[in-house]
């Protein structure tokens, strides 16, 4: 059965409306600036992109999410597929040009596979745990979702392009969460990456191990999975200074001005300093649309994609922060209500992986241009140019308006 638009959800599609449209309207303004530069009418691509999304929701709107979860397995391994071939074959672009994170045909950019297959990993997550029917109760069990997506992260990682590796992790625990993975297994699960970041302070690491130690002797683990994880553990200790020198320069470089972007103000802390003096200076009206200094005179980096959030705080001010904000945390609610609504397993999973893979981008991106988080190169949902980024945004949407549909016809009343 076709679900009739006039039964769509129109909470879910208010709140994508009226994101959509508000960064629409900051990609233009980002464009309006006072030395010559090509994102002037680059807002007239992301208009091409917004109608393609439009196509593309409407699709999944009309897809069953039986038909979506026997197409699964075919997405995921298409995924993989393009993520090898990306590996082997893609380029880089900006400050980023040392990635391998673009198809690109004679010199044209298709896009970032990357983006797709987070949601292809999110929909092989959502098929796999939910027909397991019971949540995961030890190491051993969280082997397959670990394997779905550890496969990818490594892809993405060796392009190399961490935020997209983080992105891909946060999915997997925010999944993990949702099917009834107790938060001491998460955690056990999640200690090699805190006792990675941990390791390069001898004290601080060393203080970890005695903690995760206590932390074990208390849950009573299987011996071999309390072995793994301090082993784990112990091997991310050893490994934290060649794991660094891995790190592509200006990956180093973007850690570095996180710690502390005052030692190279010109170079290194060039984007944090300029992003935080931008949202400063916006005051609590702003400067006025499309009259923002830092932008027009360019001094803002990457006005149109990553930092893009600077923009709105430094010419709506903190007003219209406030306004993006509360639009966000409006989308995340919605999904958080259809995934508690949906019919079944499946589709439950589905959403709730989609609202954390949205939350994910949202914090990391605000995060990181106030720098409370490393700049990782990571877009604004619907505000960031991107093709790529915003179709896999519009796919989501139109993925979670069926599962909604499916539970008004199931007994749910809209709100």
């Amino acid at each position: 059965m076709r679900p009739p638009l006039r039964e769509i959800d129109k909470p879910l599609v208010a709140v994508t409306v009226a994101l959509a449209a508000y960064g629409l309207a900051a990609l233009y303004s980002a464009g309006q600036t006072d030395v010559p530069t090509f994102v002037t009418t680059i807002w007239h691509k992301q208009l091409i992109w917004l109608g393609v999304g439009l196509v593309a929701l409407l699709l999944m709107y009309r897809t069953s999410p039986r038909l979506l979860e026997w197409a699964t397995p075919y997405a995921y391994g298409i995924g993989l597929l393009v993520l090898l071939i990306t590996l082997t074959a893609g380029t880089g672009a900006g400050t980023a040009a040392s990635e391998r994170s673009w198809i690109s045909i004679g010199g044209l950019r298709l896009g970032q596979p990357a983006e797709l297959a987070k949601l292809a990993v999110i929909l092989m997550l959502a098929r796999w745990l939910a027909e397991r029917r019971e949540a995961p109760a030890t190491l051993r069990d969280l082997v397959p979702p670990c394997l779905i997506a550890g496969v990818p992260t490594l892809l993405v990682a060796k392009q190399p392009d961490l935020g997209s590796a983080i992105v891909f992790i946060a999915v997997l625990f925010t999944m993990l969460y949702w099917a009834g993975t107790k938060p001491s297994l998460l955690l056990l699960l999640g200690s090699p990456v805190i006792g990675l970041i941990l390791a390069f302070s001898t004290v601080a690491w060393g203080a970890w191990i005695v903690v995760l130690f206590a932390l074990l002797l208390w849950w009573r683990p299987y011996v071999w999975e309390g072995l793994a994880v301090m082993l784990a553990n112990v091997i991310m200790g050893v490994i934290a200074v060649p794991f660094w020198r891995r790190l592509a320069p200006y990956q180093q470089n973007r850690l570095l001005a996180f710690l502390n972007p005052e030692v190279d103000p010109r170079a290194t802390g060039w984007h944090v300093i300029q992003s935080k003096i931008a949202i400063g200076s916006g005051g609590f009206l702003g400067q006025g649309f499309t009259h923002g200094p830092q932008k027009r005179l360019a001094f803002l980096p990457a006005q149109h994609t990553d930092f893009i959030f600077p923009v709105v705080g430094e010419e709506l001010g903190f007003v219209g922060v406030l306004v993006a904000l509360a639009l966000f945390t409006a989308l995340v609610l919605v999904l958080l209500r259809v995934s508690r609504r949906a019919t079944d397993p499946y589709s439950s999973l589905c959403v709730f992986g989609i609202s954390g893979l949205l939350f994910t981008h949202i914090i990391e991106n605000v995060g990181m241009t106030v720098n409370l988080l490393p700049i990782t190169g990571i877009p604004l949902p619907f505000f960031s140019y991107g093709g790529s980024f915003l179709l896999t945004c519009s796919l989501a949407v139109g993925i979670s308006l069926r599962v909604a549909w499916e539970s008004r016809q199931s007994g749910y009343a809209e709100l």
